[in-house]
């Protein structure tokens, strides 16, 4: 046989066996964790999901890369680039930044959160489009008024920001306080909703 002959790079094939693989995984019960990455007005969101749900949603500014690689520590090392698993969710977030969706329906997989942090990220869906709470008042609807702080960080650590709207957690004289998308996206966020 020439090997000569055989090209060096044929994206067609290494699509075609990049399919037979994800497929296989699926079917075999392998695939834990499914990701893609999808572009939106504040800039590029990898999705990750778990056959559970939606598990991580990470701006680029946190790093994809190194959000992958934590993936695999905390929810498994079984990890594939398997858009379709995530085609419902980045519809929906096309819908979303188009106006045309107020609020997501898609299954969460919310175990990166735990304890006050859970409270408060199940918590977050109940503020309204359109419509901001304070940290103050998300801390007395999570059931600890004087943990103010604790939900600053429970806002900047959400594993699903954007489809579970922490960006609708303001200080109380109204400003924006930190986001983890950056106070640009949260800006974005706030303004499309107002609109």
């Amino acid at each position: 046989m020439n090997f000569d002959a055989l090209p060096l790079e044929d994206p067609a094939a290494q699509a075609r066996l990049h399919a037979r693989l994800v497929a296989d995984a699926e079917r075999e019960g392998l695939l834990d964790l499914a990701y893609r990455t999808v572009d939106t007005p504040v800039g590029s969101l990898l999705l990750a999901a778990t056959p559970v749900g939606l598990v991580r949603v990470v701006y680029e500014n946190v790093g994809h890369d190194a959000e992958l690689t934590r993936l695999t520590e905390t929810v498994s090392p079984r990890v594939l680039h398997a858009p379709a698993r995530l085609d419902t969710v980045a519809w929906q977030l096309d819908e979303y930044f188009a106006g045309r969706r107020t609020a997501f329906d898609v299954p969460l997989d919310l175990r990166l959160a735990r304890g006050f942090r859970l409270a408060v990220v199940e918590h977050l869906p109940a503020i309204q489009y359109g419509r901001t709470e304070t940290y103050a008042q998300v801390a007395a609807a999570a059931g600890s008024p004087k943990a103010v702080r604790a939900v600053g960080t429970a806002c900047a650590t959400n594993p699903v920001p954007v489809v579970v709207p922490c960006h609708r957690v303001v200080r109380s004289d109204g400003s924006f306080g930190g986001y983890a998308g950056g106070r640009d996206a949260k800006r974005t966020l706030l303004t499309l909703e107002a609109a």
